[in-house]
């Protein structure tokens, strides 16, 4: 069970009318809100529940103006403005803080606009839930957003401002140490579009998991765990890339490595000029001086390409523009055409002031991952490039002079439908010789569209892990589908990357139905991982003890690579703290409902949140793996899990309507009216009519018309003695193994092997 996040307040800083924090967890996973993750916030608001939004004098002044894009936000009203609308008319502040805390997340940058806020039993106490896909920067943006909403109630008179912008950038600051990268995150979107669900393994970095259990792979940024050790040294090695290509017969410029100043010159010398000096092994365009035509230049930019690797490299230059072509799975799958980059003279200002007024303000230019170019910096490579053409950063340009800054490492302008399909198959055979699935191959040539053996051109090095931001974030041309591509690569003909699940909650009999699954799955072949409350299980090894049937655990199952088929036991608390850790299960079970059970220390107080709790485990039982409407691609396949519910409870029967798949119903009582309509007409969007149930001592598989004899309750008895189970539990675990496509020969000797593993005990035959 989680851990409430701790609970940090200032009170010198507001008045007595304040927005208190009583409890917030972390729900990261489907739970009674919605499919994602979320924080949930219990606030106690005290005085301010009498200060609805229009009694106080300014507020919405202040808000509207502070935050103008909140006019984006519907609301209620549906439509644009609808929420300014509403703090016009007048709301409460929690409904507000809601509002303000997903703004600044998405002003920063952060994705997911889903947030909630309702009142408890408690007068004052509400409860508030936004979208959190990273913990820590939502609590940030919920604490900000507190005192964004104090500030413009203006209670405090001492703090009748707010700095946005500021609040803005300690968000954008988390975000960039803390969230995936845009490279990343493309791959992760093309995963949730064919519905394959990702686990994020490392809280800082890019390492992900996409899909469970043995049907997953890795991702890292854009290398795969099918990116070899040997292909990523051999394309750091620029020497040994170009002597593997050019054997191959791939166009690539003479050179080699060189010792010294003295030895690049002399290098330079046999292979003629104008050369290119650059790391041996060395990236991202740094230290590489292009069409250095004198020993004095050539010297100089021994040190300078030396700090950027472990040797340099002398090579012939090559005419023409630089290019980056990304081959993914053996095919071109974008390209990028890189530019100069240069200033004109104004006749006032000097080159360091015009890099920072005509380069560096180019707003896609920065820092972080989000940034398509980096900012222009006066380094060693620079100056050089400036004193080549006979300047220095402090030189004024006469009106209408342009000058060169940088060469290469611009790539901004796309042009895959222009490169020539020889030049795209050399490209491709690069990235094969390396041995890379992902590469990043870089050519120069004059004109992209013709062939390079035409020209003169050359690829001049092969990448792994290359950045992806160029191809998604053009300057110019449209975006490409870049991670569809890798996703189409890792997982083949509609692969969704998912194992069976099969998750069980409910208020009693849980771990007997998980264990008996569990063993099912096992005895039909596939290796099993179990998380329940009396331990972790894989197969019938026992791993971890414990009470299990938590969030970690279940995450430890979906991680093991090793694991084939997975059953969790989802009890109430779990499911209130932390959510579930699956997007989606094949078999969902509910055992049943006991709406009378307070958990008012959950702040749920009534059967209907009880119901609304509990419901979660059948929403997941979804051909949509959880998601909304309009996120899986139209031509992916999705699959059709089953919901096992109690036929004799009436609130489970009210859940069957809320399945998206199949509803196989369990009865002890045969003659119910509604096992009777099931078997008529069927229930839920598939119109199933299967149920299991009991009938003269006689376990029955009901399929419409069609009964099956699965046992004999008493054959039972003889075989296994006498045991502890509920026959309604056992009636559960017979309907998941069905639901998973078990014969009945194999569900009767995995019910008979699992209890003659229980301990001696009277066998209790009942109802639930």
């Amino acid at each position: 069970m989680s851990t409430p996040i701790a609970i940090h307040t200032d009170p010198s800083v507001h008045s007595t009318k304040d927005l208190k924090f009583l409890e917030i967890r972390y729900l990261n996973g489907p739970n009674m809100w919605t499919y994602h993750p979320v924080l949930e916030a219990i606030v106690d608001i005290g005085e301010l529940e009498n200060y609805p939004s229009d009694t106080i004098p300014g507020f919405y002044e202040r808000l509207s103006s502070w935050l103008p894009s909140l006019i984006e936000h519907r609301c209620s009203y549906g439509e644009p403005g609808g929420f300014l609308r509403r703090v016009q008319e007048g709301t409460w502040p929690c409904h507000i803080l809601e509002h303000v805390t997903l703004e600044l997340q998405n002003l920063a940058g952060m994705r997911g606009g889903f947030g909630r806020a309702r009142e408890t039993s408690t007068s004052g106490v509400y409860k508030v839930v936004v979208s959190a896909w990273h913990k820590e920067i939502t609590l940030k943006a919920l604490y900000l957003a507190r005192e964004l909403v104090l500030a413009a109630m203006g209670f405090d008179q001492v703090q009748l401002a707010y700095d946005v912008q500021h609040a803005i950038g300690q968000l954008r600051d988390m975000i960039d140490l803390h969230w995936i990268g845009p490279s990343t995150a493309c791959i992760v979107d093309a995963a949730a579009a064919h519905n394959i669900p990702s686990i994020r393994l490392l809280d800082k970095g890019n390492l992900i998991q996409l899909g469970h259990g043995s049907r997953s792979r890795y991702i890292w940024t854009a290398e795969t765990d099918r990116t070899t050790a040997i292909a990523e040294n051999i394309s750091r090695d620029k020497e040994l890339t170009k002597s593997l290509l050019r054997a191959c017969g791939v166009p690539v410029p003479e050179g080699r490595i060189v010792t010294d100043p003295a030895d690049a010159w002399l290098a330079a010398e046999d292979i003629g000029l104008p050369v290119v000096i650059k790391p041996g092994d060395g990236n991202h365009g740094r230290g590489v001086f292009i069409e250095l035509s004198n020993r004095e230049e050539i010297e100089a930019a021994f040190p300078i390409a030396l700090q950027e690797g472990s040797d340099v490299l002398v090579e012939r230059y090559i005419p023409g523009i630089e290019h980056r072509l990304l081959i993914v799975g053996g095919q071109l799958v974008a390209a990028a055409r890189g530019d100069s980059v240069f200033v004109t003279g104004n006749g006032v200002s000097t080159i360091a002031k015009l890099i920072e007024d005509q380069i560096n303000s180019d707003p896609r230019r920065g820092t972080s991952e989000n940034h398509p170019l980096n900012f222009i910096e006066l380094d060693n490579a620079i100056r050089m490039e400036l004193a080549h053409q006979g300047y220095t950063s402090d030189s004024i340009l006469p009106s209408g002079t342009k000058v060169r800054i940088q060469r290469n490492g611009n790539h901004a302008i796309d042009i895959t439908d222009e490169v020539h399909p020889a030049t795209a198959d050399l490209a491709v055979l690069a990235a094969r010789i390396i041995g890379l699935d992902i590469a990043g191959i870089d050519l120069v040539v004059e004109d992209i569209s013709r062939p390079l053996a035409e020209q003169g051109g050359a690829i001049v090095e092969v990448n792994a892990g290359p950045s992806l931001l160029m191809h998604i974030k053009p300057a110019i041309g449209k975006p490409r589908p870049v991670g569809e591509a890798i996703i189409d690569q890792l997982f083949p003909d509609q692969d969704q990357g998912r194992i069976p699940v099969v998750g069980i909650t409910g208020s009693k009999g849980m771990t007997t139905i998980a264990r008996f699954v569990a063993s099912l799955l096992t005895l039909s072949g596939r290796r099993t991982g179990l998380a329940c409350s009396n331990g972790l299980y894989l197969d019938h090894r026992k791993i971890d003890h414990g009470n299990c049937a938590n969030h970690k655990s279940a995450r430890r199952i979906l991680m093991n690579r090793t694991v084939e088929a997975a059953v969790f036991e989802n009890g109430f608390d779990t499911m209130l703290e932390e959510g579930l850790a699956y997007d989606s299960c094949q078999v969902g079970i509910v055992t049943r409902i006991e709406p009378e059970l307070n958990f008012a220390h959950q702040w749920i107080d009534t059967s209907e949140q009880v119901f609304k709790v509990l419901r979660t485990q059948v929403d997941v039982v979804s051909p949509t793996g959880g998601k909304r409407e309009g996120d899986i691609l139209p031509e992916i396949i999705l699959p059709t899990g089953a919901a096992i519910l109690n036929a004799q409870d009436p609130m489970l029967v009210q859940m069957a309507d809320l399945c998206q798949g199949e509803v196989i119903y369990i009865s002890c009582d045969p003659t119910l009216p509604v096992i009777s309509v099931h078997r008529q007409e069927g229930t839920g969007p598939t119109r199933g009519k299967r149920a299991v149930t009991v009938r003269n001592w006689e376990i029955l598989l009901i399929d419409g018309t069609a009964e099956t004899i699965l046992i004999r309750l008493d054959e039972l008895q003889a075989k296994t003695g006498n045991h502890p189970v509920e026959t309604a539990h056992l009636l559960a675990g017979v309907g998941a193994g069905w639901a998973l496509g078990m014969s009945p020969d194999l569900i009767r000797t995995g019910l008979i092997t699992f209890l003659q593993h229980q301990e001696k005990q009277s066998i209790v035959y009942q109802t639930f």
